[in-house]
């Protein structure tokens, strides 16, 4: 955590990222490159090093405590963010910033990209079923259940489970440079159920933001931020490619009918 993000970006990371994805409409790769962005990621890296916090685009002189970069160097370990750099329709230049999925169990830092779904519909359909999946759990733990009691638990557990996995799904529509905007689950390509947490990466957070505010993309990049991941994959201050399990699958159709793509 000591070491200087610009040192460590000398050694971290691919050149050429960026985003890409198969579009299934154009049967073609759509990619988008890192143009310009890495100078402003490594801004955004200085940022994070120095102050502690993603609490960095406040009004307030003192940051928000809950928003603190510790927990990234925790037990909890550490997140994607992202840069986008777009242009307005006047030429105007002008940066988003994202992070995976939540921070501390927040959706919405000022500052920060929103998800692609509205959060008030993510809480209304989420915490009842959530509340129930629970207590199906501390059911379970009992040891005053019998058998078969267990067993049809557990099947309810499964079987809501799922069908909350699916009600969430539902909520992600994701835009496109063209003007559409299509659910998930018809953007998705690929076999068998969507990977939890599909959508909530930033590429995806970020290109969404771009095209519902009528921001030409112009250049992408991602890095890690904290104690590396329980597979070894990501480690602090390394620049990265969005997943290939949930976020390839749907660039492709968020990336169709960009113009000028850049590679």
């Amino acid at each position: 955590m000591n070491a200087s993000p610009l040192l460590l970006s000398a050694v971290s990371g691919d050149a050429a990222a960026g985003c890409a994805g198969y579009c299934r409409r154009c049967r073609r790769e759509h990619r988008l490159g890192p143009g310009e962005s890495r100078a402003a990621a490594l801004r955004l890296m200085e940022r994070l090093h120095r102050e502690g916090t993603v609490d960095l685009f406040r009004e307030q002189s003192r940051p928000d405590p809950g928003l603190s970069t510790e927990v990234l160097f925790g037990p909890a370990r550490g997140k994607m963010f992202g840069v986008l750099q777009c242009c307005t329709a006047d030429g105007t230049l002008r940066h988003l910033y994202a992070f995976s999925g939540q921070y501390e169990g927040r959706w919405l830092v000022p500052g920060w990209v929103p998800p692609v779904f509205d959060p008030e519909d993510f809480a209304r359909v989420h915490d009842p079923l959530e509340r129930r999946i629970k207590e199906m759990g501390r059911e379970l733990d009992s040891p005053a259940i019998s058998g078969e009691r267990r067993l049809l638990l557990r099947r309810e557990r499964r079987l809501l489970s799922r069908r909350l996995m699916l009600d969430l799904h539902g909520l992600y529509r994701l835009p496109n440079p063209r003007g559409e905007e299509l659910p998930m689950a018809e953007a998705f390509l690929g076999n068998g159920n969507m990977p939890t947490g599909t959508g909530d990466c930033c590429a995806p957070k970020l290109l969404a933001e771009a095209c519902r505010h009528g921001l030409r993309p112009l250049g992408l990049s991602e890095f890690y931020w904290g104690r590396e991941n329980r597979s070894g994959t990501r480690d602090h201050g390394r620049f990265s490619s969005p997943c290939e399990e949930k976020c390839l699958p749907i660039l492709g159709f968020m990336l169709c009918g960009l113009d000028g793509e850049r590679t």
